[in-house]
């Protein structure tokens, strides 16, 4: 059953939030405000804040910074996610992915459904993981960002959110990496750092990226 496991520290998560429209500016940003609020109203906290136009190159653009900045765990997108011509958010995430979540577009279509009946088929919600960052893309509409945070993300980016959640497995993201560092002849034994985990030999510690965050876990 789902539920939280209060013997659990809660970690706050590093959060970047992009928004993808032509005509929105930083008065107009209803969508990201009010994730931004539900972000800090979380416990979390909020990296960075960014406007782009509905241009793929531009969103992959700052996807790529962001997926760089070891300071940043998860990115969350609002626009450009319906079918028109100009609706390329889905395009640009896909294109950066490590690895796509397929069951979030799933699961949070099968939320909206009840508020929107069939028009819910429109929306191309996303997420995947690239560079030990999760990235999520949700429609342009502030009712469908408090949709997916209430529904999902709430609980996927809670340490405590049992049965499994998303920021336990912040150390595994990128652990396809481990024997390449292992193997690196510049750094025999202290393993390059990375998002999530950092590790000296056969010791290694979670840290989970924010300014606040201390490390959380040994193992």
């Amino acid at each position: 059953m789902p539920r939280l496991d209060e013997t659990r520290p809660f970690l706050p998560v590093s959060i970047a939030l992009l928004t993808v429209s032509d005509t929105r500016d930083a008065a107009q940003d209803r969508s990201s405000d009010t994730l931004a609020d539900l972000v800090t109203t979380g416990g979390h906290h909020i990296a960075a804040r960014h406007i782009v136009r509905d241009e793929q190159d531009e969103i992959v653009a700052q996807l790529k910074a962001w997926i760089a900045d070891p300071t940043i765990d998860v990115v969350i997108s609002t626009g450009g996610t319906g079918v028109t011509g100009r609706d390329v958010t889905p395009e640009a995430f896909h294109s950066v992915y490590e690895k796509e979540i397929s069951g979030f577009g799933e699961l949070f279509r099968w939320l909206s459904y009840d508020k929107v009946g069939t028009s819910t088929i429109q929306s191309r919600a996303t997420a995947g993981v690239a560079g030990g960052t999760y990235l999520f893309a949700l429609p342009g509409s502030p009712g469908a960002c408090r949709d997916a945070w209430d529904g999902i993300l709430v609980h996927q980016l809670d340490n405590r959110f049992r049965p499994c959640n998303f920021v336990e497995l912040m150390p595994r993201l990128q652990e396809h990496l481990k024997k390449r560092e292992i193997n690196n002849t510049l750094t025999p034994r202290a393993q390059r750092p990375r998002k999530g985990r950092i590790c000296f030999g056969t010791l290694c510690v979670l840290s989970v990226s924010s300014a606040t965050s201390a490390v959380k876990f040994i193992f």
